[in-house]
Order: structure tokens, then sequence, then C-alpha cells
């Protein structure tokens, strides 16, 4: 793929690390560029880097009416030879993929995405942010831009990525366990839809739900089946719980639980952890009761942006509340937590393939030229 690099002049783009004074945040922060595709006449063409700004989109752009949109998030890390290296990006490529046959979207080349994902990080890596525990966030979505307003798969679409130097997704990180709410109000996904998809509406669904789970104090809801019978998500995360030898479960992959990257890799590092990571069905009946009876001791969320999130309670509609072990973050999720960032960061030597460094090929910067 031959990417076309219109840039910022150098008078205009950063020219010195990124060193924040404070917390970056998460998500609210941009780099100088973006990569940008386009699909029409049946091939994506067009590949190209150029300064971040606005998206010129006619107002019956079909992902404006009809929600023909996905994204993906993975994350990339300064290790200590200064090298920038992303962790696991082809399993989002895959994933983006997946997502896109759900709704109808052409497919990208997952060699394609890594290569414009990679060109762009190298573009501005000057902007990964110098702290502890920060990262480069990478945004990657597709949406519909045919001006059309009868109800099909479009004919063109629009592939970008942008960059946010982020730090934690909590501010807390995993010191602290969050509250769920067991909600048989709300539902994520029934059979036969889009919930193992990044669809960008599946979000949009979920934020009423997050309304209420705040009215409860808690931060996200708990998830379950259409019957509400099985445990599914919890919120943005794949749910997992801990049993008193150790062992990790996670609710078994079906058409209403996106599959998380991170689940994946847990499952993966099994043996490093010294421990059984399974999936299997998980019925709320008999999970509530295993926390109260002491077999279940912790429980939490696997996700990109939080990596592993404890939570310490789950409230139900009617204000029952119940507390897992001590409601504080135990020791198996902070060994899991511990060895994941520390396979991202470099400091543990992880499965082969896992992280990769970021290439230096950009070339010197030229004016832009709109």
């Amino acid at each position: 793929m031959e990417i076309k690099y219109n840039l910022k002049p150098a008078s205009e783009r950063r020219t010195e690390p990124f060193k924040p004074e404070g917390s970056v945040g998460f998500g609210s922060l941009r780099t100088d560029h973006m990569f940008l595709m386009d699909y029409y006449d049946g091939q994506w063409q067009d590949p190209r880097i150029v300064p971040y700004g606005p998206f010129e989109m006619a107002p019956g752009a079909m992902a404006l009416h009809y929600g023909q949109s996905i994204f993906e998030g993975a994350k990339a890390f300064m290790h200590e030879d200064g090298e920038i290296y992303t962790f696991r990006l082809n399993k989002n490529a895959e994933r983006m993929n997946r997502s896109a046959d759900i709704v109808c979207i052409p497919n990208i080349d997952e060699q394609m995405q890594l290569e414009a994902i990679n060109a762009l990080i190298d573009v501005d890596r000057l902007w990964f942010p110098m702290q502890e525990g920060a990262c480069l966030y990478i945004r990657p979505f597709i949406f519909a831009t045919e001006d059309r307003l009868s109800v099909s798969p479009s004919s063109r679409y629009t592939f970008c990525v942008v960059l946010s130097p982020s730090g934690a997704y909590y501010a807390a990180g995993v010191n602290k366990g969050i509250r769920l709410l067991i909600s048989k109000t709300y539902h994520r996904a029934v059979s036969g839809g889009t919930g193992s998809s990044k669809a960008a509406g599946n979000y949009a669904a979920s934020l009423r739900a997050g309304k209420a789970a705040a009215q409860f104090g808690a931060s996200q809801v708990l998830y379950l089946d259409a019957n509400n019978q099985q445990i599914e998500e919890a919120g943005a995360m794949n749910h997992f719980h801990i049993l008193k030898d150790g062992t990790v479960i996670i609710p078994t992959f079906t058409d209403t639980i996106l599959k998380s990257i991170t689940s994946q890799s847990i499952m993966e590092l099994a043996e490093m952890l010294g421990c059984e990571v399974r999936q299997e069905t998980v019925m709320l009946d008999k999970f509530i009761a295993d926390i109260e009876a002491g077999e279940i001791i912790e429980a939490g969320g696997f996700g990109t942006a939080a990596v592993v999130s404890a939570v310490g309670s789950y409230i139900f509609e009617d204000g029952r509340i119940v507390t897992v072990g001590d409601g504080e973050v135990g020791e198996h999720i902070q060994r899991i937590y511990k060895l994941y960032t520390d396979i991202q960061k470099g400091y543990v030597q992880g499965p082969e393939g896992w992280v990769k460094r970021v290439e230096r090929i950009a070339p010197a910067p030229r004016p832009y030229i709109a």
C-alpha cells in the first residue's frame, strides 16, 4: 500500500516529546494527524495521512441515518528502549473485519490496516505522553458516506484512524473495585443481532443503561441475556469471575457477546499466570449463590481501555447489594493486571508476536496541500 503523506509543516507540528504536567485523562487528546482511506467503485483506495480535522460529509450520508459504522480500540506503548510498540494489533484488524461482515461493510485487508496504523503512529510518535501508565490509544473506524436515504448497504465508506495520548481509563486504576448494576430491564443484545460486533449503535444503545446504573451508584450495567438468566457482558467489557482455587471463568462467547481481545489473551496466558482459565455459561442465580457462599472470591471485567476492572459489589434494581469477597481488589486480579501490563510495556517477554515495534519510516515534513 502506497500511503500519501500530506503533513503539517514542521512549524505547526509537535517537535518535542510530549511531557504533560498533569494527568492526560483517557481519550480526550488528539495528535497532529489522522489516516484516511475511501471505498468507492468497489475497492479501498487513496490511503493518506493528513492533518487532524473535520470531515466533509453530506447531510444524507448513510452513517448518520442508518448507523452503518464500526470501530476498534487498541493501544501502543513506549518501551525502555525509547521505541513505541503496538500490542496484538493483528487481533483488532481481524475483529474489524468480523464487525464489518455483520453490518455489511466491505472488509479491509488486515495488512493494510496494520500499515495504516503504524504509519500514523510513526508520524505522530512525539505525541506519546511521557508519564507512568500512559499509552497511545488507537481508534480505527469505518462509516458509510453515500448520500442516499433508502435503507440498504452504502456503496461508499471512509476508513479513518486517529490517536489519543491517554492515561488510565479509571483514575483509581486497578486499586479500587467498581459496582455493577444487575439489570433485568436493560439488555445489550439478542441472538441474531449485532452484539458480537463493535458497531457504533451498540454503544449508543448502552447509554441509557449507563445512566440508570449511575442512579444506583454503579459504574456500569452487568448485562444478562434476553431471558434474564445468563450473565453476558459488564458494560463495555467482558465479565469474568475467579473461584477460590484461582480458576478464572469467562462467559462463553456467543453472538451476543463481543469477543474481547483481552479475554482471549488472558486465556492464552493461563500457563504464565499459573492458573486455569476457561469459558462456560454462567447462570445468574448460581453466580450470586457462589459469591454468597464464598466459592467466588473475585470478579471483574476485561477490556482494552481499562485492561482489568475489579468489581467490588453488585446491586440489583430492588436495592439489594452483593459484595464480592471483602469488596477490595483481590490478589488474583492484581497478578493478572501486572502480568498483562508488564507484557504490554516490555518488562516481561510475552508470547511471540504480541508486541511489534513501530518502524521509523515517515518522510520529512512537507507543507500541507489541501
